[in-house]
């Protein structure tokens, strides 16, 4: 049987708010670190823009690339990428409450 990977919640169920990290630990030596922690913006991202981010950079940003290598015209590629800068910029400006 396969093992089920379990996906990072990035939203509050409840509230659909940005959640924080609250534990840390050392799967070794069981150390652990507990308290109020900011996601990483690039781990705040879908699955899907994260794999969209990892293949902008392997192709050295080359949207002709993309493109070719996700089946998809440059056009579309550009719509995705600003779509995702767009994102970015607001996740920026937003703090944590």
């Amino acid at each position: 049987m396969a093992e089920v990977k379990k996906k990072l919640p990035l939203e509050c169920p409840g509230c659909e708010r940005p959640l924080k990290v609250g534990r840390l630990f050392c799967g070794v030596c069981e150390t652990e670190v507990c308290g109020s922690f900011e996601l990483p913006l690039l781990a705040r991202l879908t699955e899907k823009e994260q794999a969209f981010v990892l293949e902008f950079v392997k192709s050295s940003g080359s949207l002709k690339d993309m493109a070719k290598t996700m089946g998809v015209s440059y056009p579309t590629v550009r719509n995705v990428l600003d779509d995702l800068i767009g994102k970015l910029k607001n996740m920026e400006g937003v703090k944590y409450e």
